[in-house]
């Protein structure tokens, strides 16, 4: 490491350091005050980052300052797109240049990163679009959720099927009462975010492109394997990068049933599936969760189960709603007193059974721009339907889930406001992780 990087990081840590133990009564100077045109960073420059700053960069009033990519040769692309747009390799130098030149940003990294740059994006007053999931661990979501409340910033989570006519639809047809109270809910993914396999032992060369230690950021060091082993994708695969096929999909299809069904924070979780080794996400999880009693509810509890891979619901429950049709690969399906609703990931919602519901009036629903509702309240005009003060509660549901999966056939007591586990230290251990010294992010480590 360069003098000038240590100089340039060590004040970028200050700045950050002031945000966050400023007084609570002080107003919050740092928030940049909307103007006309939304000036932007990403934090990645391709895959899922790519088509999130191409969707906000698509909006008129919004102008693409600059990109953070530790893979310099995934930047290409954008360079000819973007000719004006910077291009930083090291996430810190390019927030502490340029953030007075900023309004917002998009965190689009592997799910490791996603809280220490949402946060010290936060602490320099900007607005937040987060990928899903908002966070890899369950403690970092808490914490997001709350600063970005506290200090009342504009912020998004990348699940922008929330915004899609189908969802949208799903979630009304639950509230107008279509099914009656709901009595449980079954979701699943077919996806195989998990790998049965130990860690290669072997260290390949690194490409020129890439920097192997930003790469790894607040993660602890290791050598590099290659052949797709980590980076670009297989990341989602590991237990340190990645949150498994649930955490990946896991806040898309829990989504409209979290919104539909007026879910909080769960009462126990337990897994029946395969437990990850040491290095991996396991596939073809089963992990039922309890949640509270809601108005939409019926009952003390409400069972709500999730299965990935090739994990199915119970088949007498698939044959009592479907008969002989079978289930889409993603999707969820809300049991209520009158019938049961059918959600694809991502397609228009079903009542069934479908001759019950024959001729049944629904309310209309227009699609929405995800990406461009969340420019307009960077704006200042209208709010976000996924803020942190929604999709962090959400986000922790889904990794609690994946912490279940360590502990098979173990019912989990989970206490929400104490952020632990009522009868599991060990478990409890897993809701917060240790940033690599050198990394530490104030308010996360």
């Amino acid at each position: 490491m360069t003098h000038a990087l240590r100089t340039t990081r060590r004040s970028f840590l200050k700045s950050t350091a002031v945000a966050l133990t400023a007084p609570a009564w002080l107003p919050n100077l740092t928030v940049a005050a909307p103007s006309e045109v939304v000036r932007h960073a990403s934090f990645g420059a391709s895959g899922m980052a790519g088509a999130d700053l191409s969707s906000i960069a698509s909006h008129p009033k919004v102008k693409l300052v600059c990109v953070a990519e530790v893979d310099l040769a995934r930047a290409e692309d954008l360079k000819k797109r973007f000719p004006e747009t910077r291009v930083y390799q090291d996430w810190r130098v390019m927030l502490d240049k340029e953030q007075k030149n900023l309004d917002s940003v998009n965190v689009s990294t592997p799910d490791h990163m996603h809280a220490a740059m949402a946060m010290s994006a936060m602490q320099l007053g900007l607005h937040v679009y987060g990928q899903k999931p908002l966070t890899h661990d369950v403690y970092e979501s808490r914490q997001l959720a709350q600063y970005a409340t506290a200090k009342k910033l504009v912020t998004q989570m990348g699940i922008q099927i929330h915004s899609h006519s189908a969802y949208r639809s799903a979630v009304d047809l639950v509230h107008s009462g279509a099914i009656g109270k709901v009595q449980s809910v079954h979701s699943w993914s077919s996806k195989k975010w998990g790998d049965e396999g130990t860690r290669p032992d072997r260290t390949d060369k690194v490409p020129e492109s890439l920097n192997w230690d930003l790469w790894l950021g607040i993660a602890s060091e290791r050598p590099f394997i290659g052949g797709d082993y980590y980076h670009p994708g297989n990341w989602r695969k590991r237990l340190d990068f990645g949150t498994g096929t649930f955490g990946d999909m896991g806040c898309h299809i829990f989504d409209p049933v979290y919104a539909a069904v007026g879910l909080t924070a769960p009462l126990t979780i337990r897994s029946t599936g395969p437990k990850p080794n040491a290095f991996n996400w396991a596939n073809n999880a089963v992990v039922h969760f309890t949640f509270p009693q809601t108005p939409y509810t019926i009952g003390p509890i409400v069972p709500v189960t999730w299965y990935d891979g090739d994990a199915r619901p119970p088949q007498e429950v698939v044959t009592q709603y479907l008969g002989k049709n079978p289930l889409p690969d993603q999707g969820s399906l809300i049991i209520g007193e009158k019938g049961a609703l059918l959600i694809p990931h991502v397609a228009a919602p079903v009542l069934l059974p479908e001759k019950t519901f024959e001729g049944y009036q629904r309310k209309p629903f227009e699609d929405q721009n995800h990406w461009h509702q969340f420019v307009e309240a960077v704006r200042g005009n209208g709010t976000t339907s996924t803020p942190f003060s929604y999709s962090g509660p959400l986000t922790e549901s889904v990794l609690l889930g994946g912490v279940a999966t360590h502990f098979p056939d173990q019912k989990l007591e989970w206490d929400a406001e104490l952020l632990k586990f009522k009868n599991s230290a060990d478990a409890t251990r897993l809701i917060r992780r240790t940033y690599r010294k050198g990394w530490e992010i104030n308010g996360l480590s």
